[in-house]
């Protein structure tokens, strides 16, 4: 019987769960999996026909907001995890490749939900994830490439508050929208920070609680606050 419900899972999601788990990985355990992956692919049925375009398998956990969901696209085997908060309201759109997880309760919002102008997007590429917690201000254009790990809690933010005029007040002054980018094969770790106008070079390693202000030259490891290249990946 486990071996029934293993080979399942595997045709739906392409994991050997005993050799990603462990040979203590049981049947009851697989059947659970099935039984969770099932109503969330039963809320994806519900949903999906409100994208623009969507492909394979699509599975929408409990409590998911998505709003103006035909600005979104979506590549083969989209998750979209617990309680996780999908503005698609932007001149670009969003545009996810194929296997895009969104962790829980992370938030992409590229438009204020109290008006202003629509923001510009977002594009994630193949095998990326956004992590749990984490918050994508994709009100300027921001890409992530293919194969980028992302930790819970990371921000990316790709505008700024204008400041310059000291006898207005702040929230009046509007924002500069810029941009930010991620190349592929990139790991930004948990609680880091990553602000507009910034470059992340391809293979590079973004550290635990790190705020990114410049850009980072591919291959490197930057940490600290401000974010320092305090190693290089390549010989």
């Amino acid at each position: 019987m486990a071996s029934f419900f293993s080979k399942i899972t595997y045709k739906i999601t392409g994991l050997d769960l005993k050799d990603r788990f462990g040979k203590d990985w049981d049947g009851i355990s697989t059947l659970g999996l099935l039984l969770r992956m099932g109503f969330w692919l039963l809320r994806g049925l519900l949903v999906r026909w409100r994208f623009k375009s969507t492909k394979g398998l699509f599975l929408i956990g409990k409590g998911v907001t998505i709003r103006q969901a035909h600005y979104i696209r979506t590549g083969k085997n989209f998750i979209a995890q617990d309680h996780c908060e999908i503005n698609g309201l932007s001149q670009k759109g969003l545009t996810f490749g194929d296997k895009v997880t969104i962790g829980s309760y992370a938030i992409i919002r590229p438009t204020n939900l109290y008006g202003g102008e629509a923001g510009v997007g977002l594009k994630v590429g193949d095998n990326s994830s956004i992590g749990p917690y984490s918050y994508i201000g994709c009100s300027g254009y921001i890409e992530i490439g293919n194969n980028v790990m992302m930790s819970p809690r990371v921000s990316i933010y790709s505008e700024n508050h204008n400041f310059g005029n000291p006898e207005r007040p702040m929230i009046e002054q509007g924002v500069t929208r810029s941009f930010v980018k991620i190349e592929d094969d990139c790991w930004i770790a948990a609680n880091s920070i990553i602000l507009a106008g910034v470059t992340i070079g391809k293979g590079s390693i973004v550290a635990a609680g790190a705020v990114v202000t410049k850009d980072v030259p591919p291959f490197s490891i930057v940490a600290g606050n401000p974010a320092q290249v305090i190693k290089s990946r390549k010989p």
